[in-house]
């Protein structure tokens, strides 16, 4: 029963993916104005699709994160055609450093589905972006590599995806300085992420949560009930009181 609701859930996944996603073809979500019930903006969050995919994945955690008032939300996309896990890092480093220079924010999260949770990843622990970035939150990511990428060889960025390939080595090297928190979020019903286990990040100088949700599929997984309270709850802002005792919005 639990294999049968695993595939049900994950096919009900995929028709809801499929009917949102031309709405997602490139559409970025920018900067929002900060709302006047909002005096102090919260703190950005950057979400990261997979490979081949664009923010319809993020629907249902962007609504609900538009309720509880965290933000600004923004959204980094990258071409199918780019070759390397590499130079999409850069581009985010580069983009990240406008962003913080528009918000006037010192420290962001990220959210990366999938691939994009291996682009922050390696923005973090080889470009620096631990000086940049509290929390990044994976979900759905091939940390270990994933045998499914052998399907996809045509595709450069899906070469790296592979099990032991030369971006996977790097990434488990020292990374001594890094201070920045990850919550892995993975599942042993993800038949893209194969073997499961490498869903979860292993690295001894990382400070990691490892969560897995059995039975969910990886389109699934960006819906998750629990991962969108997480990363709600990660992302809302707190009150805190003024110097006149009022009540003022600041991120947590």
């Amino acid at each position: 029963m639990t294999v049968l609701r695993t595939v049900a859930g994950e096919i009900a996944s995929v028709v809801t993916h499929a009917v949102r996603y031309p709405a997602g073809i490139g559409r970025r979500w920018a900067i929002h104005p900060v709302r006047r019930s909002v005096p102090v903006p919260g703190r950005p969050l950057v979400v990261l699709p997979g490979l081949a995919d664009n923010t319809a994945i993020f629907t249902d955690l962007k609504l609900a994160l538009d309720r509880c008032g965290a933000g600004p939300v923004v959204s980094f996309s990258y071409s199918l055609l780019l070759r390397d896990v590499r130079s999409a890092a850069a581009r985010l480093a580069e983009q990240i450093e406008q962003l913080c220079e528009v918000t006037g924010a010192a420290k962001l999260d990220l959210v990366g589905h999938s691939l994009g949770g291996l682009i922050a990843r390696y923005y973090v622990q080889r470009l620096g972006g631990h000086e940049r970035v509290d929390t990044v939150v994976t979900v759905g990511t091939p940390h270990g590599g994933t045998v499914a990428a052998w399907l996809f060889s045509p595709i450069p960025l899906a070469r790296q995806l592979r099990p032991g390939s030369d971006l996977l080595a790097e990434l488990d090297q020292p990374a001594p300085d890094c201070a920045t928190k990850f919550v892995a979020f993975s599942s042993d019903g993800d038949e893209l992420v194969l073997p499961s286990r490498h869903g979860r990040i292993e690295h001894p100088d990382l400070d990691v949560r490892n969560v897995v949700l059995p039975g969910v599929g990886h389109l699934a997984l960006a819906a998750h009930r629990q991962v969108v309270e997480e990363i709600c709850a990660l992302s809302a802002p707190v009150a805190a009181p003024d110097d006149d005792g009022e009540t003022l919005t600041q991120s947590a």
